[in-house]
């Protein structure tokens, strides 16, 4: 089992006559994701790298049974794409798109209220299940099926952690990048919840930056739900200059509030275990498995899974 994606996902991917919808269309579907149609007003009735091109959301959801979205449309017209998903129902719509303006997104998120979606971004890297699916920009190569979910904000560390884990013998049941913008979808606290219920996950990998209140709000969730699967986190940013734009354009840290330290030590709190460094979050990761769940025999399925 897994969060969000798995081997029965079937995919429309909204741009995807575009040059970044051409070239992640196809990988997505090189890796083994199942692409069947792609949205381009003006475009409906043709085809595209084989596959079915529509000029609406709920055409194509209701010719294909497509259940996700991967949204490819530039900044300026990926509100528009986000709300016609939402309206058409996509249970699933995952936004690798960034820099959309931050009142189309809370035009959006109004148009989320009462809906069946679930939103992942923007400015999101995507969603990965190893060897069942992947929407959106994800590096795959070291990407193994296991029982640690990863939740990301940053999509570069995601990377380097999915790696540390496979190296330390631990698969991923689903790695989540949630994305960097303030105005988004489903946060920390939301994936959480979802893997905590997943049978097949035994812990979490959280990647929280500076900038807004994700990391804290992760932390009231852990600790009002009492979720006892292990969560090991590393907070990037540690050594940034208060009141200075970091990286993402819209997370602006502030003392007491976005700052690296309140974040751990909200974390540390709800029982998070912090690692010591990027290089340890895959060690930290197995040792709070062996120590929490009593598990060399989970610990010898999770290296039965990443072989």
């Amino acid at each position: 089992m897994a969060i969000l994606a798995g081997e029965n996902t079937r995919v429309l991917c909204q741009g995807i006559t575009g040059m970044a919808g051409t070239y992640h269309a196809h990988r997505m579907m090189q890796y083994g994701t199942r692409v069947v149609a792609g949205v381009s007003p003006g475009k409906g009735g043709t085809s595209h790298i084989d596959v079915p091109v529509f000029d609406h959301v709920a055409e194509a959801m209701k010719e294909t049974r497509a259940n996700a979205s991967a949204v490819f449309v530039p900044a300026d017209h990926a509100g528009a794409a986000m709300i016609e998903a939402i309206e058409a129902g996509m249970p699933l719509v995952v936004v690798v798109t960034e820099r959309v303006p931050v009142l189309d997104m809370v035009r959006v998120r109004e148009a989320l209220k009462g809906s069946r979606t679930r939103l992942v971004g923007p400015n999101s890297q995507g969603v990965l299940t190893p060897e069942a699916c992947q929407i959106g920009v994800m590096a795959t190569g070291r990407a193994r099926p296991g029982r640690v979910g990863v939740v990301s904000r940053s999509a570069s560390l995601t990377s380097e952690m999915v790696s540390q884990l496979t190296s330390v013998g631990l698969g991923q049941s689903t790695t989540v990048g949630i994305g960097g913008d303030p105005v988004h979808g489903i946060g920390f606290a939301e994936c959480l919840k979802l893997f905590s219920d997943d049978p097949n996950t035994d812990g979490v990998v959280l990647i929280g930056e500076i900038g807004g209140d994700e990391e804290q709000a992760a932390a009231e969730y852990i600790r009002n739900a009492g979720m006892t699967k292990p969560v090991v986190a590393l907070i990037a940013g540690q050594h940034a200059p208060e009141r200075r734009r970091m990286g993402h354009a819209s997370m602006l840290m502030s003392r007491d509030h976005g700052d690296a330290n309140s974040k751990i030590a909200a974390l540390e709190s709800a029982g998070v275990t912090i690692a010591d460094g990027a290089h340890r979050v895959g060690a930290t990761m197995r040792s709070d498995l062996s120590r929490k769940i009593g598990s060399r025999d989970a610990l010898q399925h999770h290296r039965q899974a990443t072989t």
